[in-house]
């Protein structure tokens, strides 16, 4: 339909708006969103306040050279910056840019993954307490990723069947683990706890949900629905950064994180653990134990079994130990 003769030219969007609305289209990860506009900011305040559409593909090659040389950057950062910026190009303006495939792209490293013993793994998770203590126990006994655990919603805990459902994990997909056993009792006292605390939020009003954007539109009342709420709720309402909205949120990563580094010290480690290393300490003790590749490849979500065989290579074999020369030797 043809706009009325004396209609207004539509103005087009502000750089800002318009990436919000085109990567929150493709459901991104807010983290991803957030990182992603960092970038697109870094890129313009390298070009002192140029807008991105009156760059050449020289100010990009510089920008991305700048990273590496500058600023020396790992090559997961410099990749980060150039998905970004292949983002906002292809995704938020529809340019094609064929020179952007022939950047090269920084190779990344492949180091292998920290890995505690059993002994160790006990002694930090004996040292994680309350909400957070219980959060680091699912992380090892599941082998989720820490956002994974936090964005858990009532509905996606089953305690009769032994399961618990990620929903949209890494690459947009879902999946299934096991419940560890030995947490169904403090699994059930937490979602008392929190069937608790939204009868609390109904009666104030506030009993709302972010929801992914096809459940909102098709059932407009789940927000205040017990199965969608977040299962790691706040104590207190907090007013949503993307939104606005005022209500409860999941607790914060860096919570998680703080728990982690706090118990290690306190555990006498001298490695630097964070909450992914529970990850790899559970597929890595499940591959010690027996458990076949592909049973772990399924748990932990990988796209290729060959993500999962990396694990193989930080295994404790026994019998297959090498001996070191200098223990042969007898020296005084």
């Amino acid at each position: 339909m043809l706009a009325p003769a004396n209609a207004a030219p539509q103005q087009p969007l502000k750089l800002r708006d318009a990436f919000v609305a085109r990567i929150r289209a493709k459901h991104y990860a807010p983290s991803t969103e957030k990182s992603y506009w960092g970038w697109i900011m870094a890129l313009c305040r390298h070009h002192r306040g140029r807008h991105p559409r009156e760059l050449q593909p020289s100010d990009i090659e510089d920008f991305l050279s700048h990273l590496a040389t500058a600023r020396n950057v790992s090559a997961s950062t410099q990749n980060q910056a150039l998905a970004a910026i292949l983002f906002l190009y292809r995704d938020v303006y529809d340019t094609k840019l064929p020179w952007l495939d022939n950047v090269t792209r920084a190779k990344r490293p492949k180091p292998l993954p920290l890995v505690l013993g059993r002994a160790d793994t006990q002694a930090l998770l004996a040292h994680c307490t309350g909400l957070p203590g219980l959060i680091c126990r699912l992380l090892y006994g599941t082998g989720m990723r820490v956002n994974e655990a936090l964005r858990l919603r009532m509905g996606d805990v089953d305690l009769r069947r032994g399961i618990i459902t990620v929903r949209l994990g890494k690459g947009g997909k879902d999946r299934t683990t096991c419940l560890p056993r030995s947490l169904a009792r403090a699994l059930a006292e937490q979602m008392a706890e929190r069937a608790r605390l939204h009868a609390i939020d109904l009666a104030r009003d506030r009993a709302d949900v972010e929801l992914p954007d096809a459940i909102e539109r098709k059932y407009p009342h789940a927000a205040r629905e017990l199965p969608w709420q977040w299962l790691f709720a706040t104590s207190t309402y907090q007013t949503c950064h993307r939104t606005g909205a005022y209500r409860r949120h999941h607790i914060d990563a860096r919570t998680i994180q703080r728990t982690i580094k706090q118990a290690a010290r306190a555990a006498g480690l001298t490695q630097a653990v964070h909450p992914h290393t529970l990850r790899h300490c559970f597929a890595t003790h499940l591959l010690e134990s027996g458990s076949d590749i592909r049973t772990v490849q399924e748990l932990l979500g990988h796209s290729d079994v060959t993500t999962t065989q990396i694990y193989t290579h930080v295994m404790e074999r026994p019998g297959l130990a090498t001996i070191s020369p200098l223990d042969a030797m007898q020296l005084h």
